[in-house]
């Protein structure tokens, strides 16, 4: 019977995930539906500096950008590194001092043989508080993007903001042709990185009911995960804003181009 009862759930929600994408293009408005522009930007800044820094049990790698204005950490997606937003981090270097570290088991950060949602935020924790940063902006995109959630749910004193791309709640959330690619992919090769999105998070109402600095929960019209999702994440952070943006999937607006992703960080 509970097996019954489980597939029955999961066909619902498909259904109604799919309810809710075709109702955006009838109701943007409901759904804060947005379109970036990457028009009158200013000049890029294509100078950086690099550094390793050693936290409790991994030594990361990070790449800074710009030398005045507030601290503004960015955060990669699975699999990524500092080059993944390296055009975005170009941009915002106009305003702000960019912080761009690569996750543990990552880029050129050291593997310390385990990773989690919650080590990755105690990661960014350490890393902002060893080099002095007060209140940063922390802006992160997929994997990132929950990394900046769980920062703000276990250090809610840490970010003076946080900026959540292309995030889920759990991975049941994933629409089933990327959590069924996952699945294949670590069929044929293991990888802890893909074990992560097929295991975790687990964002449950009363752990996002811990964050009590500003978010704005953001998702690609066409993202890899449900919109309902993404609304769930929003209603249960408190005072959160939420946006969809318009003909977006889940990477580009982030990842392959700086200009929008500056665009959404002053939305």
């Amino acid at each position: 019977m509970k097996g019954i009862v489980s597939v029955f759930m999961a066909i619902l929600s498909f259904i109604t995930g799919h309810v809710m994408q075709f109702d955006i293009a009838f109701n943007p408005d409901k759904y804060n539906v947005i379109t970036l522009e990457a028009s009158d930007l200013p000049a890029p800044v294509k100078e950086y500096t690099e550094d390793f820094i050693q936290r409790s049990d991994v030594k990361m790698h990070y790449r800074k950008y710009g030398e005045s204005g507030e601290p503004f950490i960015l955060i990669h997606g699975n699999g990524g590194g500092a080059h993944s937003l390296a055009e975005a981090a170009e941009y915002l270097a106009n305003e702000y001092t960019v912080y761009v570290p690569e996750s543990r088991c990552q880029g050129q950060s050291s593997d310390p043989g385990v990773i989690t949602y919650e080590l990755m935020a105690k990661d960014i924790y350490e890393f902002g508080t060893a080099l002095g940063l007060e209140k940063p902006i922390i802006m992160g995109h997929s994997d990132g993007g929950m990394v900046a959630l769980a920062v703000a749910a276990n250090y809610p004193d840490f970010p003076g903001k946080i900026i959540s791309c292309g995030s889920n709640s759990k991975p049941s959330e994933f629409w089933p042709y990327f959590r069924i690619g996952v699945w294949f992919s670590n069929l044929f090769k293991h990888d802890k990185l893909n074990d992560l999105m097929l295991y975790e998070p687990d964002f449950t109402e009363e752990y996002l009911g811990r964050i009590t600095c500003p978010a704005y929960i953001v998702c690609g019209e066409f993202d890899i995960m449900k919109l309902s999702d993404t609304i769930y994440i929003h209603e249960n952070v408190k005072g959160s804003d939420m946006a969809v943006i318009k003909g977006a999937g889940h990477s580009a607006y982030m990842s392959q181009n700086g200009g929008k992703a500056y665009t959404l960080a002053h939305q």
